[in-house]
């Protein structure tokens, strides 16, 4: 009996941990540049000092990242930019490294820095890029930055910067906690300049709320059945010992 309450209670501990990963996945279906997590289970035999691995046990691997392209929408907005094809814009994390994102919502601070919505400053040749004071801002496909000065003519733009714009290896990259794409080696890659953007335009989030939906219904079953599993497990117990009460 405790082989079966074993493995039902390693299997709803980790079929609960999925279901948080498809409820995040669900609160981000419109956020700009959100690559959903794909959770990965295996079962693992359990070794003693003696005797040989009778038991298994569900173990979750470190969740996996969908990297399929979202939908790109028309928005207008001068520092909206949406990655063409294979590419991420380069950013600056919180603990200071370089890391990447697809969300192109960037905005101005009171500072004059150029950051994503999350206040992550976006990298350019020399580091965050920072923007004086203009009249207006536009951003090519190349990712250079240019600004038409206070009281100058609309023809007189001057390029200020440009985004650093990377295209990594297949499987460079991870998902770190914040939601940012670390590279894996710690390093930070060298721009490419093969990777284009397009201005006024989001790349929208590559979850697909529905399959979510139905993604997280399945988790909840399966939940219950390892609950019932486990009742399972405590009523032979129970049955086992009023027999062994009997002889």
């Amino acid at each position: 009996m405790d082989r079966l309450l074993y493995v039902s209670m390693t299997g709803a501990r980790e079929t609960l941990r999925a279901q948080g990963l498809v409820s995040q996945n669900l609160a981000n279906a419109n956020t700009a540049g959100f690559r959903q997590d794909v959770p990965d289970f295996r079962s693992m035999p359990v070794f003693a000092e003696q005797g040989l691995p009778t038991r298994a046990y569900a173990m979750a691997e470190r969740s996996g990242t969908d990297l399929r392209l979202g939908r790109v929408m028309t928005t207008g907005r001068d520092l909206d930019v949406a990655v063409q094809g294979e590419g991420w814009i380069a950013v600056q994390g919180a603990d200071g490294k370089e890391a990447y994102t697809r969300a192109g919502d960037l905005q101005v601070s009171a500072n004059g820095l150029l950051t994503t919505t999350n206040g992550h400053p976006v990298l350019g040749n020399g580091g965050p890029i920072s923007i004086p004071p203009a009249e207006k801002i536009e951003i090519g496909a190349s990712g250079a930055i240019s600004i038409r000065p206070l009281g100058e003519a609309s023809t007189n733009l001057v390029e200020v910067d440009r985004l650093k714009l990377v295209k990594p290896a297949a499987g460079a990259l991870y998902k770190d906690e914040a939601g940012l794409m670390r590279p894996g080696d710690g390093q930070p890659l060298p721009a490419d300049g093969s990777v284009r953007v397009l201005g006024g335009a989001l790349e929208g989030s590559n979850v697909n709320a529905a399959e979510a939906l139905v993604n997280m219904i399945e988790s909840a079953r399966r939940f219950e059945l390892q609950i019932k599993m486990m009742k399972v497990a405590e009523d032979n117990s129970s049955a086992t010992n009023q027999l062994l009460r009997l002889e």
